[in-house]
């Protein structure tokens, strides 16, 4: 059977790539500059090998469009607020005076300057700087990293294709700048912001671009007509320029919805559609419009955000229906590969038969060649492949990994009352504070301290057999004794155990459960040089044995003050994870919840008065429609209160979530009835705080007073004001005072400091609120 014709040539493209390299070479130049040990030239000169090394292997894999413009030092949309000049006024001194420094500014702040506010980009757990525009912002164009990326592939040989955010998309993740009036709208800028695209875009086309991809995924959110238009007259006011290359607009992640016919007819030259997930939709959509005459169509097939093979035959019968419905039909991976890690043939620890279920960056890339191949030659001429594919889809449907009969008969007798607590909260709160004694304003951390290269040193000499698991552990107890002890000089009120002994807060728990597969070099982007391995949950899942019990017992043996136990959330399990694609997520978060139960059970059994079960996924992972979320949001918070609910009434159950935008899921977050919830809300100005006191939240909370993503060390006198603001939204009898995040990535002196001032700030706002 042949798909299609020779004369109708498909060709093979992705939207991005990985930017880290294989051995997270970027990262390692990055941080060697920030320490002055890496010059700007040699960080550029790495960056650069970087981007031609993996235009190279695209293109070597058969990739005819290679996409430029992705890479990045810290994170695309900060490289947006470059190109468009919309510097904030706080740090326009540093830009001025040093690009790069400046840039990192933007980033990660100075001890003078804060940074811009971070936050999820849509439901992935990669994290964008949000920009900050106001009436008054004043854009300007600097095409200049555009430009010379794409001449850099050009003088490579390859078709390249630059991929900018585009305009529409720009705005809607932007918030008012700080001081700005209240209900300020930044797409309001659109008309002011056009012109600049179409001078970026008229440098691109003069440099060499035949084509330009404008990335528009906050389009297949739930857009209001004011905005459908906005995405209306932006393509009108690009696509009537004369001087500028062909433009392809892409939106991903989810359906496109109302703003397919508002793509559809736009003068633009091509769409970019996501047909992996939600391919039902897009299909009938897209048919409902007529298709795209005279318009190229880059099918989304592979799955660019999952690491599972695709199954190459149901995206071949995708390819075929669309072949009628656009003038050209190319395929694609759904969505930038940067959400995925580069090279499953560098995991030699997995075994090789459930290896060949697995596909990253490189083998997501021969999947689109091989399907382009087939779409243009036929069947026949991928017949070896597709038989291969058979193989391997056919091996994981009958692994015994992914059915354990005890799980899947435990998690079908699971009732409502098991994920209630046995006490309404009114109740409880008395019975802890009568157990746990805390002052007013209780301080506390949010559970990591820093790993210390002693730490990483230690892991990686038990991995290289350099010393034996007594040693490490030994090391490890070292570690939790001066942890502790610290926190008690300082004057903490409950402590944590500081998280030595873990790699990761997902991947040291999948590394215990069953049903996980954990990799070695599966390393993903979370933000700027944060990079995380996600573990894989590829079968039924359970927990042997117990897996933090010790450690925290150890840590409550030294002080006799509180020591949290602390455990990653089921939902984050999942969405911090690649999760298995064979069964609906409902299920899956089932499982690790009463895996995550037992745990629970077992701390309070050896005396853990405080468990803190950590969800920042929460809300990342709310789907993008709002058709979609009550489902979710049911699921997920039963999976929360089942992991959660069967502990005794004076147990107290905190949560932690953490940069994401929480207004919309506010609800969801009192549904979970945990006790006490930490957020983040130091670069967001406690606006967490005032959405709690909005929804009458009415339980304890912990908004965050200290950044940890950022060098600076805030001041007494900072942390003081930001609770005092904080108190304007909850009462002090049930307002906490604790960074906005663990403090793993952080240095010892920085988070010394910072905590010391944090317990000073503290001790000064309740005196002051008790003298009131």
């Amino acid at each position: 059977m042949s798909v299609t014709t020779e004369s109708a040539a498909a060709r093979a493209t992705v939207h991005g790539y990985p930017r880290q390299g294989q051995q997270r070479e970027l990262k390692k130049a990055i941080e060697g500059y920030w320490k002055g040990r890496v010059t700007p030239d040699a960080l550029n000169a790495t960056a650069g090998d970087l981007r031609r090394t993996h235009w190279r292997q695209l293109a070597d894999a058969g990739v005819h469009e290679v996409p430029t413009g992705d890479f990045s030092y810290y994170d695309h949309v900060l490289d947006t607020t470059v190109m468009v000049g919309a510097i904030p006024g706080r740090h326009r001194a540093a830009v001025a005076a040093d690009a790069l420094d400046g840039y990192f500014a933007m980033a990660r702040g100075t001890q003078e300057v804060a940074p811009l506010e971070m936050t999820k980009w849509f439901d992935t757990n990669y994290h964008y700087l949000v920009p900050e525009l106001g009436p008054d912002t004043v854009f300007a164009a600097d095409s200049t990293k555009q430009v010379t990326e794409l001449k850099e592939a050009l003088a490579l040989g390859l078709s390249a294709r630059p991929v900018l955010v585009g305009p529409v998309t720009y705005l809607l993740l932007a918030k008012p700048a700080p001081g700005v009036t209240a209900g300020f709208d930044p797409l309001t800028l659109l008309d002011r912001l056009l012109p600049v695209y179409a001078e970026v875009l008229a440098d691109l086309r003069a440099a060499g671009a035949e084509w330009v991809q404008l990335d528009e995924p906050a389009l297949v959110q739930d857009r209001t007509p004011a905005e459908l238009g906005a995405a209306e007259r932006a393509c009108r006011g690009l696509g009537v320029l004369t001087d500028r290359p062909k433009l392809l607009v892409a939106g991903y992640f989810d359906r496109l919805g109302d703003a397919l016919p508002v793509l559809a007819k736009a003068p633009i030259e091509g769409l970019a559609i996501d047909f992996t997930e939600t391919a039902a939709a897009n299909l009938d959509a897209l048919a409902a419009v007529g298709g795209l005459p005279g318009k190229r169509l880059v099918a989304g097939v592979v799955n660019g955000r999952n690491v599972w093979v695709n199954d190459l035959e149901k995206s071949l019968a995708t390819l075929g229906t669309l072949l009628g419905l656009a003038d050209r039909v190319d395929v694609s991976t759904s969505c930038s590969l940067l959400h995925v890690p580069l090279d499953a043939a560098a995991e030699h620890d997995i075994e090789p038969q459930i290896l060949r279920w697995l596909s990253f960056a490189r083998q997501k890339t021969a999947e689109v060649v091989t399907l382009a191949r087939g779409l243009t030659h036929g069947t026949e001429a991928i017949a070896p492949s597709l038989a291969a594919n058979r193989a391997d889809l056919a091996s994981r449907a009958a692994s015994p990994l992914t059915h354990d009969a005890a799980v899947r008969a435990r998690t079908s007798t699971v009732t409502d009352s098991d994920a209630r607590r046995s006490k309404p909260y009114a109740e409880r709160t008395t019975a802890q504070q009568a157990r746990l004694a805390l002052p007013l304003l209780p301080t506390t951390t949010v559970g990591s301290f820093p790993q210390t290269t002693e730490l990483r040193t230690a892991r990686a000499d038990l991995r290289a057999a350099r010393i034996d698991t007594a040693g490490y552990e030994e090391r490890v107890r070292n570690e939790i004794r001066e942890v502790v002890a610290f926190q008690e000089k300082t004057g903490l009120d409950v402590l944590v155990h500081g998280e030595a002994e873990r790699n990761d807060m997902v991947q040291y728990f999948a590394e215990q459960l069953t049903g996980c597969l954990v990799t070695q070099h599966g390393w993903v982007q979370s933000y700027g040089t944060r990079y995380v391995r996600p573990p894989i949950l590829a079968g039924d899942i359970s927990r042997p044995e117990p897996m933090t019990v010790r450690w925290t017992t150890y840590a409550q043996s030294l002080t006799s003050r509180p020591v949290k136990g602390m455990l990653t959330g089921p939902v984050t399990m999942l969405a911090w994870s690649f999760v298995r694609d064979d069964q609906p997520l409902p299920d899956t978060a089932r499982q690790m919840a009463l895996a995550l139960r037992d745990e629970v059970a077992d701390l309070e059994a050896a005396g853990t008065s405080v468990i803190q079960v950590d969800e920042p996924a929460l809300r990342e992972t709310l789907p993008l429609r709002a058709a979609d979320r009550a489902a979710y949001l049911e699921w997920a918070t039963e999976a929360f209160r089942l992991t959660t609910s069967g502990v005794r009434p004076d147990t107290q159950i905190h949560t932690h979530m953490c940069y994401a935008e929480f207004g919309d899921i506010v609800e969801a977050i009192d549904d979970l009835d945990a006790d006490v919830i930490s957020l983040e809300a130091a670069r967001s100005h406690m606006q967490v705080a005032r959405e709690l006191a909005a929804h009458g939240y009415p339980r304890e909370a912990g908004p965050g007073v200290y950044d940890i993503h950022s060098p600076r060390v805030p001041s007494a006198a900072e942390t003081a004001e930001l609770l005092r603001t904080g108190l304007g939204a909850i009462p002090p009898e049930r307002l906490w005072v604790n960074p906005d995040c663990g403090l793993k990535t952080r240095g010892w002196p920085e988070t010394r400091s910072a905590l010391e001032n944090m317990v000073a700030a503290a001790r000064t706002v309740r005196r002051e609120v008790s003298a009131s």
